[in-house]
């Protein structure tokens, strides 16, 4: 094999239906279906896998005694190409839309702490300047969002990148950090407390996000720091309401940025308990694909979020 090629080598040599054939070589292992799923004799897709593999320099697919498996050169062009094909069905749903007089469309993924405030402020005056721009939310911890957002299901988080995640494959302007605390309900004894230490809350049960949110992480570490065991006694979930009218209706704690709380319309039905918490989340922010190229839909959701931003500080 030869040298792998100048980048401007590929761009003018390099075909979408070479890139197809890869996708359904990766997809069935056998290069005569393969060849049947994109319309194409068998004959003709093997000279176009040669021809690709001379042109990269690199073999693409091992052949094996009962058809074909991808090289991990193979495997890097399989992950590009399906980049690519993303990207040409957002334009074409780009286009249909700008074609109907519609900005386009937006998929958003957002952390629950966020969803309940800088969100609803963003699409209520969003669709007020582009009315007819299709949005569709997905509201949930930041390691299943971002996990998404790199699968091409979602165009932006608002959110955190989790530890663990492919930062190098990632955009990320942040916002800013927030602040947590202990919440509890207004009637619930704890909250006539001056002053609390994490070991008399120890037995209490607790509202807490799913491991491995970065929420959860920083309260374990929190009973950690504090030379205390990990409640025994948990209930999970990713919904803000769900925690708020459990932490209103029963006497258990949960654990929220003060933002949610401040924003929360029954405020006088919660009641921040006096507990120091010095442990702060990562800064949250906008999280984008790095080589994704940025759609008129996505750019206007994103400077609006930064204007909603700015008018709370």
């Amino acid at each position: 094999m030869s040298r792998i090629p100048d980048a401007n080598v590929i761009h003018s040599r390099l075909r979408l239906r070479q890139l197809r054939l890869m996708l359904a070589l990766e997809e069935f292992g056998s290069l005569r279906r393969a060849a049947d799923h994109i319309g194409m004799t068998q004959p003709a897709a093997t000279k176009m896998l040669h021809e690709a593999e001379d042109l990269l320099g690199v073999e693409l697919f091992e052949r094996l005694p009962r058809g074909m498996r991808s090289t991990p050169f193979g495997e890097t062009v399989i992950y590009y190409a399906r980049m690519v094909f993303a990207e040409l069905s957002g334009m074409r749903e780009e286009l249909v839309a700008l074609q109907s007089g519609n900005l386009g469309r937006v998929a958003v993924g957002a952390i629950p702490a966020l969803a309940s405030g800088l969100l609803t402020r963003t699409i209520a005056t969003l669709k007020q300047s582009h009315p007819r721009l299709s949005m569709s939310i997905q509201v949930d911890t930041s390691d299943v969002l971002v996990q998404a957002l790199l699968q091409d299901q979602l165009d932006i988080v608002l959110g955190r990148i989790p530890p663990g995640a492919r930062a190098e494959e990632l955009l990320f302007d942040s916002l800013g950090e927030e602040e947590l605390c202990v919440i509890a309900g207004a009637k619930n004894p704890l909250a006539r407390e001056k002053n609390l230490g994490w070991a008399e809350l120890q037995n209490m049960t607790w509202v807490l996000q799913q491991q491995p949110s970065p929420m959860r992480a920083i309260i374990n570490q929190v009973f950690h720091n504090a030379r205390v065991d990990i409640p025994s006694s948990i209930v999970e979930t990713t919904s803000i309401m769900t925690l708020l009218s459990l932490i209103q209706q029963t006497d258990m704690l949960g654990v929220t940025p003060v933002s949610v709380v401040e924003d929360y319309p029954g405020r006088d039905l919660l009641a921040v308990l006096p507990i120091k918490f010095e442990a702060r989340l990562p800064p949250y922010g906008l999280i984008t694909r790095r080589h994704r190229i940025q759609s008129s839909a996505m750019q206007a959701f994103m400077n609006s979020v930064r204007a909603e931003h700015a008018l709370t500080k």
